[in-house]
């Protein structure tokens, strides 16, 4: 099976650089034209700049493809309908939207100011919320989209530092919880992906060694196929170093305990209503990670 995106158009949002730059040139190489969204600013959302959303449209041009460029900020309504509008005008059709935009401000929660923790929230979880319900509509009256969210294994399973983007990268898992199901009726699917890649946002939170490993092209991989005519929805990808694995929130079978339980009922048959026989959780975003990267390594250890 060949994943084309032919007589497609998609917007990629935080795409002058790292994963959202692979994303616009894999979806660029296979067809589609592109949206390159960025505000142009640094790693915690400070200033602004179009340089690098051109660079990325001269190289998808240079190779025969077609872009433009947006600089609005995802956190700004007039932006987003502006970067909407300016989408229609140019290719008259919005297919694909990826939330890949995301700034860091990374604290403990003792230390995090409120205005930073806000902040993180507004451009990870409202930006994808405002971009979304610009596109929704469009989506809607064609009986077809992709929508593909970015959330991250801190969000999944916790991280020291990171409440704030934990928080943030978690509720877009919640978000697209409620869309897959609204989206159903009108063949619009939506899934998230939780990269590990060595991208500016990462390359303080990981040794060398780990870094090299991790390609942003690998995720890209992946989210291509979320993107696709024949995605699934509703899932969460776990993607990296050329691994996959399907993340899911899971329930255990639990237990009635009658009509009026007492809290020591509870704590007394705690040990069943918590059995989670066959399931597996991860607490720390170190735990999913390792097994990720002993998975990844030992096909190497061998050869």
């Amino acid at each position: 099976m060949s994943i084309r995106f032919d007589g497609k158009v998609a917007i990629v949002t935080g795409s002058g650089g790292g994963l959202g730059r692979c994303h616009a040139l894999a979806l660029a190489a296979r067809g589609a034209k592109v949206v390159i969204n960025d505000l142009g600013g640094s790693v915690d959302g400070s200033g602004g700049s179009s340089a690098a959303a051109d660079a990325v449209v001269a190289e998808i041009k240079a190779n025969g493809g077609q872009a433009i460029a947006n600089g609005s900020s995802v956190t700004d309504r007039a932006g987003v309908d502006l970067m909407v509008r300016q989408t229609l005008d140019a290719f008259g059709q919005i297919d694909i939207l990826i939330n890949n935009a995301g700034v860091l401000r990374d604290k403990s929660f003792s230390k995090v100011t409120l205005d930073d923790f806000q902040f993180v929230v507004d451009v990870h979880l409202m930006g994808a919320v405002y971009c979304t319900k610009a596109v929704w509509p469009h989506m809607v009256e064609r009986n077809y989209g992709r929508i593909v969210m970015t959330t991250s294994p801190t969000g999944l399973y916790g991280n020291f530092g990171q409440t704030n983007y934990g928080a943030a990268k978690l509720g877009q898992v919640g978000f697209m919880n409620t869309l897959k199901i609204e989206g159903q009726k009108t063949n619009i699917k939506v899934n998230t992906v939780a990269p590990v890649a060595a991208t500016r946002m990462t390359e303080n939170l990981m040794p060398p060694a780990m870094l090299s490993m991790l390609k942003p092209d690998f995720v890209t991989s992946g989210v291509m196929f979320l993107c696709s005519d024949d995605a699934p929805t509703g899932e969460i990808m776990v993607a990296g170093a050329g691994f996959y694995a399907r993340a899911r929130m899971m329930e255990s079978e639990g237990m009635a305990l009658g009509a009026d339980p007492s809290p020591e009922d509870v704590a007394a048959n705690w040990g069943k209503i918590s059995d989670m026989s066959g399931a597996k959780e991860y607490f720390t975003l170190n735990e999913g990670s390792q097994r990720m990267m002993t998975l990844v390594a030992e096909p190497a250890a061998k050869g």
